[in-house]
């Protein structure tokens, strides 16, 4: 029975950001899990690189913009049809643009809005609906979400306001979908990542920073993405079957919550 808690064959998750990063490390867990991809990306190119690892025949890979609403929508509707739903979303895609507050130029705060909230609204709402059709047509596990959020949306971050508002906002977007949503059996959960071992985090990983930000680490070390998507896996699984409206820290103890 526990071996099959992680179990998600027979299931399609769909995952933004998926070229790189913290979203190519969770399509590589998921599929280990025998789930089958639904891969999204802004960049062509990286994404139908990252596709070849995979099998096509389990995989999905659709080039789209997070921001643009109509081409989320074609591809839920195109995975809805391959794989007779989308069970499961990871709502990853985000961008950096960082700036002091008083330098920040209003096209850097709604570059970062516009990817990293409204991007998650528009995923959460376009592959929500999909995942309520299912419910109210008798599916009695329609499907989890999980939110990539940031400590950065939870303490603050320097240099980042735009990031730290949007990820903040992320997690307001998880609460509010899990309680409109639970009652469909619909479950809605964010991480809060630290630094991970990704291209978004190589200059405060340099060695500038480095020291400073593995003092704050009580682990002392930065986590890999392979390791800091494991969680993402439980909460789309039946192992976190009654987990929602949550907010996970995947940091090393860098921020603690009570």
């Amino acid at each position: 029975m526990a071996a099959k808690l992680l179990d998600m064959t027979g299931r399609n998750v769909l995952i933004t950001g998926a070229a790189q990063g913290i979203g190519l490390a969770t399509a590589h867990l998921l599929y280990e899990l025998g789930a089958q991809l639904t891969l999204v990306d802004a960049s062509e190119d990286k994404l139908a690189e990252a596709a070849k690892a995979f099998d096509a025949n389990r995989v999905l890979a659709v080039p789209a913009s997070v921001t643009n609403r109509d081409q989320i929508q074609g591809v839920v509707d195109e995975a809805a049809r391959r794989f007779g739903g989308v069970h499961g979303l990871v709502n990853n895609a985000g961008i950096v643009r960082a700036a002091m507050i008083d330098k920040m130029t209003p096209e850097q705060w709604h570059q970062v809005m516009d990817v990293n909230l409204t991007g998650v609204f528009n995923c959460l709402q376009l592959v929500g609906v999909e995942m309520k059709r299912r419910a109210e047509a008798g599916d009695k596990t329609p499907g989890a979400i999980v939110n990539i959020s940031s400590d950065a949306g939870r303490k603050g971050t320097i240099g980042q306001v735009n990031y730290g508002a949007a990820k903040a906002g992320v997690l307001g977007i998880t609460m509010s979908a899990a309680r409109e949503w639970g009652r469909y059996g619909i479950r809605v959960n964010s991480i809060a990542f630290g630094v991970v071992a990704t291209e978004m985090t190589e200059v405060i990983r340099g060695e500038k920073f480095r020291e400073k930000m593995l003092a704050n680490i009580p682990l002392g070390r930065f986590v890999e993405a392979e390791e800091a998507v494991q969680p993402i896996a439980f909460l789309l699984s039946d192992a976190g079957s009654y987990v929602t409206g949550q907010h996970l820290s995947v940091n090393g103890g860098a921020h603690m919550a009570g």
